[in-house]
Protein backbone atom coordinates (compact mmCIF):
# COMPACT_ATOMS: atom_id res chain seq x y z
CA UNK A 1 0.00 0.00 0.00
CA UNK A 2 1.50 3.82 -1.10
CA UNK A 3 1.72 5.72 2.09
CA UNK A 4 -0.22 8.54 2.41
CA UNK A 5 2.35 11.09 2.29
CA UNK A 6 4.20 9.44 -0.03
CA UNK A 7 4.37 8.45 -4.26
CA UNK A 8 6.20 5.68 -5.97
CA UNK A 9 9.26 7.00 -7.22
CA UNK A 10 10.26 5.00 -10.38
CA UNK A 11 13.01 4.41 -12.33
CA UNK A 12 13.53 6.82 -15.42
CA UNK A 13 11.31 9.15 -13.85
CA UNK A 14 13.65 11.81 -16.63
CA UNK A 15 11.40 10.18 -19.73
CA UNK A 16 7.84 10.06 -20.58
CA UNK A 17 7.55 6.34 -19.50
CA UNK A 18 7.43 3.94 -16.49
CA UNK A 19 8.16 0.52 -16.92
CA UNK A 20 7.28 0.84 -20.63
CA UNK A 21 4.07 2.47 -19.81
CA UNK A 22 3.15 6.19 -20.66
CA UNK A 23 2.93 8.05 -17.18
CA UNK A 24 -0.18 9.07 -16.88
CA UNK A 25 -1.01 12.85 -17.49
CA UNK A 26 -2.07 15.17 -15.02
CA UNK A 27 -3.75 18.17 -15.87
CA UNK A 28 -4.85 21.08 -12.76
CA UNK A 29 -7.60 23.53 -13.46
CA UNK A 30 -9.47 26.66 -11.93
CA UNK A 31 -12.60 28.10 -11.76
CA UNK A 32 -13.96 30.38 -9.18
CA UNK A 33 -11.50 30.15 -6.08
CA UNK A 34 -8.89 31.21 -4.10
CA UNK A 35 -6.14 28.94 -5.57
CA UNK A 36 -5.55 27.80 -2.04
CA UNK A 37 -6.39 24.25 -2.71
CA UNK A 38 -3.69 23.97 -6.07
CA UNK A 39 -1.23 25.83 -3.62
CA UNK A 40 -1.40 22.48 -1.54
CA UNK A 41 -0.01 20.57 -3.99
CA UNK A 42 3.03 22.77 -4.43
CA UNK A 43 3.31 22.64 -0.54
CA UNK A 44 4.10 19.29 -0.58
CA UNK A 45 7.65 20.31 -0.40
CA UNK A 46 9.84 16.98 -0.45
CA UNK A 47 7.23 14.90 -2.10
CA UNK A 48 6.93 17.07 -5.10
CA UNK A 49 9.53 15.60 -6.97
CA UNK A 50 7.79 11.90 -6.45
CA UNK A 51 4.70 13.31 -7.70
CA UNK A 52 6.58 15.18 -10.85
CA UNK A 53 8.44 11.46 -11.14
CA UNK A 54 5.12 9.61 -11.19
CA UNK A 55 3.09 11.77 -13.56
CA UNK A 56 3.61 13.76 -16.18
CA UNK A 57 2.26 17.02 -15.46
CA UNK A 58 0.87 18.51 -18.34
CA UNK A 59 -1.14 21.17 -17.58
CA UNK A 60 -0.91 23.62 -14.24
CA UNK A 61 -0.58 27.19 -14.77
CA UNK A 62 -0.73 27.67 -11.34
CA UNK A 63 3.11 26.46 -11.50
CA UNK A 64 3.95 26.45 -14.78
CA UNK A 65 3.86 27.92 -18.41
CA UNK A 66 4.12 24.63 -20.16
CA UNK A 67 0.43 24.23 -21.34
CA UNK A 68 -0.33 21.07 -22.99
CA UNK A 69 -3.68 20.14 -24.54
CA UNK A 70 -5.24 17.15 -23.76
CA UNK A 71 -6.52 14.54 -23.29
CA UNK A 72 -5.51 14.17 -19.55
CA UNK A 73 -5.30 11.10 -17.32
CA UNK A 74 -6.64 12.72 -14.25
CA UNK A 75 -7.82 16.02 -14.02
CA UNK A 76 -7.51 17.63 -10.54
CA UNK A 77 -10.38 20.66 -10.64
CA UNK A 78 -10.32 23.55 -7.98
CA UNK A 79 -13.36 26.28 -7.84
CA UNK A 80 -16.66 26.25 -8.43
CA UNK A 81 -19.33 27.41 -11.53
CA UNK A 82 -20.08 30.87 -11.53
CA UNK A 83 -20.05 32.18 -14.99
CA UNK A 84 -21.95 30.57 -18.34
CA UNK A 85 -18.29 30.79 -19.86
CA UNK A 86 -17.48 28.12 -16.91
CA UNK A 87 -20.45 26.05 -16.90
CA UNK A 88 -19.24 25.34 -20.68
CA UNK A 89 -15.71 24.99 -20.10
CA UNK A 90 -16.32 22.45 -17.40
CA UNK A 91 -18.31 20.00 -20.04
CA UNK A 92 -15.24 20.22 -22.19
CA UNK A 93 -12.66 19.58 -19.58
CA UNK A 94 -14.65 16.31 -18.87
CA UNK A 95 -14.78 15.29 -22.56
CA UNK A 96 -10.75 15.15 -22.64
CA UNK A 97 -10.58 14.01 -19.02
CA UNK A 98 -10.20 10.15 -17.79
CA UNK A 99 -10.53 10.78 -14.38
CA UNK A 100 -11.70 14.17 -12.81
CA UNK A 101 -11.61 15.25 -9.24
CA UNK A 102 -12.81 17.90 -7.59
CA UNK A 103 -10.83 19.09 -4.62
CA UNK A 104 -11.53 21.49 -1.98
CA UNK A 105 -15.04 23.37 -0.87
CA UNK A 106 -15.43 25.48 -3.96
CA UNK A 107 -15.74 22.01 -6.19
CA UNK A 108 -16.84 19.52 -3.77
CA UNK A 109 -19.62 22.06 -2.22
CA UNK A 110 -20.03 25.47 -4.40
CA UNK A 111 -17.73 27.32 -1.44
CA UNK A 112 -17.53 30.34 0.08
CA UNK A 113 -19.38 32.56 -2.66
CA UNK A 114 -22.07 30.37 -2.32
CA UNK A 115 -23.54 32.58 0.45
CA UNK A 116 -25.14 34.57 -2.72
CA UNK A 117 -26.91 31.83 -3.86
CA UNK A 118 -29.29 33.05 -0.50
CA UNK A 119 -28.90 36.67 -1.95
CA UNK A 120 -30.20 39.02 -4.67
CA UNK A 121 -27.47 38.52 -7.06
CA UNK A 122 -28.60 41.82 -9.03
CA UNK A 123 -27.64 44.05 -5.77
CA UNK A 124 -24.36 41.98 -5.78
CA UNK A 125 -23.67 43.19 -9.00
CA UNK A 126 -24.73 46.82 -8.13
CA UNK A 127 -22.57 47.38 -5.35
CA UNK A 128 -19.89 45.44 -6.41
CA UNK A 129 -19.06 46.53 -10.04
CA UNK A 130 -19.63 50.15 -11.53
CA UNK A 131 -20.70 49.16 -15.20
CA UNK A 132 -22.60 45.66 -14.07
CA UNK A 133 -24.64 45.46 -17.35
CA UNK A 134 -20.92 44.58 -18.64
CA UNK A 135 -20.47 41.62 -15.81
CA UNK A 136 -21.52 38.43 -17.55
CA UNK A 137 -22.25 35.82 -13.98
CA UNK A 138 -24.59 33.18 -13.22
CA UNK A 139 -26.53 34.02 -10.10
CA UNK A 140 -25.55 31.24 -8.31
CA UNK A 141 -22.12 29.39 -7.24
CA UNK A 142 -22.40 25.21 -7.87
CA UNK A 143 -19.96 22.50 -7.23
CA UNK A 144 -18.28 21.07 -10.61
CA UNK A 145 -20.57 18.07 -9.77
CA UNK A 146 -24.05 19.45 -10.77
CA UNK A 147 -22.82 20.46 -13.98
CA UNK A 148 -20.29 16.90 -14.97
CA UNK A 149 -20.26 13.53 -13.97
CA UNK A 150 -17.16 13.54 -11.45
CA UNK A 151 -15.30 10.42 -10.42
CA UNK A 152 -13.59 11.48 -6.83
CA UNK A 153 -14.68 14.00 -4.23
CA UNK A 154 -11.68 15.45 -1.94
CA UNK A 155 -13.04 18.16 0.00
CA UNK A 156 -11.31 20.54 3.26
CA UNK A 157 -10.99 24.25 2.79
CA UNK A 158 -8.01 24.04 2.21
CA UNK A 159 -7.52 20.35 1.21
CA UNK A 160 -4.98 18.43 3.08
CA UNK A 161 -1.87 17.74 1.33
CA UNK A 162 -1.66 13.78 2.52
CA UNK A 163 -4.95 13.32 1.16
CA UNK A 164 -4.26 15.03 -2.35
CA UNK A 165 -0.78 12.63 -2.23
CA UNK A 166 -3.15 9.43 -1.74
CA UNK A 167 -4.98 10.35 -4.21
CA UNK A 168 -2.77 11.25 -6.88
CA UNK A 169 -0.65 7.63 -5.29
CA UNK A 170 -3.78 5.66 -5.31
CA UNK A 171 -4.76 6.54 -9.20
CA UNK A 172 -1.59 5.93 -10.56
CA UNK A 173 -1.44 2.64 -8.75
CA UNK A 174 -4.70 2.16 -10.43
CA UNK A 175 -6.32 1.44 -6.97
CA UNK A 176 -9.17 3.54 -5.23
CA UNK A 177 -8.29 6.30 -2.99
CA UNK A 178 -8.05 5.34 1.02
CA UNK A 179 -9.58 7.88 2.72
CA UNK A 180 -11.56 7.81 6.37
CA UNK A 181 -15.01 8.96 6.52
CA UNK A 182 -15.87 9.03 9.74
CA UNK A 183 -16.71 12.95 11.40
CA UNK A 184 -14.46 15.17 13.18
CA UNK A 185 -15.79 13.66 16.60
CA UNK A 186 -13.73 10.54 16.00
CA UNK A 187 -10.22 12.40 15.72
CA UNK A 188 -10.89 14.19 18.93
CA UNK A 189 -11.50 11.12 20.49
CA UNK A 190 -8.52 9.54 19.33
CA UNK A 191 -6.58 12.92 20.15
CA UNK A 192 -7.94 12.71 23.92
CA UNK A 193 -9.27 16.48 23.62
CA UNK A 194 -12.09 17.20 25.75
CA UNK A 195 -15.48 17.90 24.04
CA UNK A 196 -15.99 21.45 23.99
CA UNK A 197 -19.95 21.53 23.24
CA UNK A 198 -20.54 18.93 26.30
CA UNK A 199 -17.12 20.65 28.17
CA UNK A 200 -18.20 24.64 27.72
CA UNK A 201 -21.26 24.51 25.39
CA UNK A 202 -19.77 25.81 22.36
CA UNK A 203 -21.64 25.21 19.10
CA UNK A 204 -19.81 22.26 17.24
CA UNK A 205 -20.41 20.96 14.13
CA UNK A 206 -17.86 17.92 14.31
CA UNK A 207 -20.68 14.94 14.77
CA UNK A 208 -21.47 15.96 11.27
CA UNK A 209 -18.37 17.04 9.75
CA UNK A 210 -16.00 15.24 7.23
CA UNK A 211 -12.37 13.99 8.70
CA UNK A 212 -9.74 15.72 7.38
CA UNK A 213 -8.42 18.52 9.20
CA UNK A 214 -7.04 16.63 12.46
CA UNK A 215 -9.59 18.29 14.63
CA UNK A 216 -7.53 21.41 14.85
CA UNK A 217 -10.48 24.02 16.30
CA UNK A 218 -11.61 21.41 18.67
CA UNK A 219 -7.81 21.65 20.05
CA UNK A 220 -8.23 25.20 20.38
CA UNK A 221 -11.24 25.57 22.32
CA UNK A 222 -13.54 26.80 19.39
CA UNK A 223 -16.44 24.38 17.78
CA UNK A 224 -15.84 23.00 14.17
CA UNK A 225 -17.12 24.96 11.53
CA UNK A 226 -17.58 22.61 8.66
CA UNK A 227 -14.19 22.86 6.66
CA UNK A 228 -14.13 19.56 5.24
CA UNK A 229 -17.77 19.48 4.46
CA UNK A 230 -20.87 16.63 5.43
CA UNK A 231 -19.45 13.43 7.14
CA UNK A 232 -21.09 10.29 5.38
CA UNK A 233 -24.71 9.76 7.04
CA UNK A 234 -24.37 13.25 8.93
CA UNK A 235 -27.94 13.80 10.86
CA UNK A 236 -27.96 17.48 10.32
CA UNK A 237 -31.26 18.04 11.29
CA UNK A 238 -30.93 16.19 15.19
CA UNK A 239 -27.68 17.94 15.94
CA UNK A 240 -29.20 20.94 14.74
CA UNK A 241 -32.10 20.53 16.97
CA UNK A 242 -29.73 19.46 19.84
CA UNK A 243 -27.62 22.82 19.53
CA UNK A 244 -30.80 24.96 19.36
CA UNK A 245 -32.55 23.12 22.52
CA UNK A 246 -29.88 23.55 24.86
CA UNK A 247 -29.93 27.38 23.76
CA UNK A 248 -27.62 27.96 21.27
CA UNK A 249 -29.46 30.98 18.88
CA UNK A 250 -30.50 30.41 15.43
CA UNK A 251 -28.28 33.57 14.73
CA UNK A 252 -25.47 31.76 15.74
CA UNK A 253 -26.19 28.36 14.49
CA UNK A 254 -26.86 29.91 10.69
CA UNK A 255 -23.39 31.06 10.06
CA UNK A 256 -22.07 28.21 11.12
CA UNK A 257 -24.21 26.20 8.83
CA UNK A 258 -23.66 28.78 5.71
CA UNK A 259 -19.54 28.91 5.72
CA UNK A 260 -17.14 27.12 2.98
CA UNK A 261 -19.67 24.42 2.57
CA UNK A 262 -23.19 25.95 2.48
CA UNK A 263 -23.90 24.51 -0.76
CA UNK A 264 -23.67 20.85 0.25
CA UNK A 265 -27.14 19.30 -0.33
CA UNK A 266 -26.69 18.40 3.80
CA UNK A 267 -25.68 21.53 5.19
CA UNK A 268 -27.78 23.75 2.52
CA UNK A 269 -31.19 21.84 4.11
CA UNK A 270 -30.51 22.06 7.80
CA UNK A 271 -29.50 25.84 7.27
CA UNK A 272 -32.96 26.51 5.49
CA UNK A 273 -34.97 24.26 7.97
CA UNK A 274 -32.94 26.53 10.91
CA UNK A 275 -33.50 29.66 8.99
CA UNK A 276 -37.15 29.03 8.84
CA UNK A 277 -37.55 28.26 12.45
CA UNK A 278 -35.94 31.46 13.48
CA UNK A 279 -38.33 33.27 10.96
CA UNK A 280 -41.27 31.94 12.34
CA UNK A 281 -40.22 32.25 15.80
CA UNK A 282 -39.33 36.09 15.01
CA UNK A 283 -42.90 36.24 13.49
CA UNK A 284 -44.18 34.74 16.45
CA UNK A 285 -42.30 37.13 18.68
CA UNK A 286 -43.54 40.30 17.03
CA UNK A 287 -47.60 38.87 17.25
CA UNK A 288 -46.87 38.26 20.73
CA UNK A 289 -45.53 41.41 21.50
CA UNK A 290 -48.36 43.20 19.43
CA UNK A 291 -50.92 41.69 21.49
CA UNK A 292 -49.41 42.65 24.68
CA UNK A 293 -49.14 46.35 23.52
CA UNK A 294 -53.30 46.15 22.80
CA UNK A 295 -53.71 44.53 26.15
CA UNK A 296 -51.94 47.19 27.53
CA UNK A 297 -53.59 50.08 25.53
CA UNK A 298 -57.20 48.37 26.62
CA UNK A 299 -56.33 47.97 30.04
CA UNK A 300 -55.10 51.91 30.56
Amino acid sequence: MTDSTTLPNPPGAESSTVAGRPRPRLAVLKFASCDGCQLSLLDCEDELLAVASAVEIAYFPEASSRMEPGPYDVTLVEGSITTPHDAQRIQEIRRISRTVVTIGACATAGGIQSLKNWADHEDYLRCVYASPEYISTLATSTPIADHIKVDFELRGCPISRHQLLEVIGALVSGRRPRLASHSVCLDCKRKGTVCVEVAQGIPCLGPVTHSGCGAICPSYDRGCYECFGPAAQSNCHSLTDQLLNSGTAAETLLPLLRNFNASAPEFREASNRVASMAAHSHKESGIAAETDCIKEFRHE
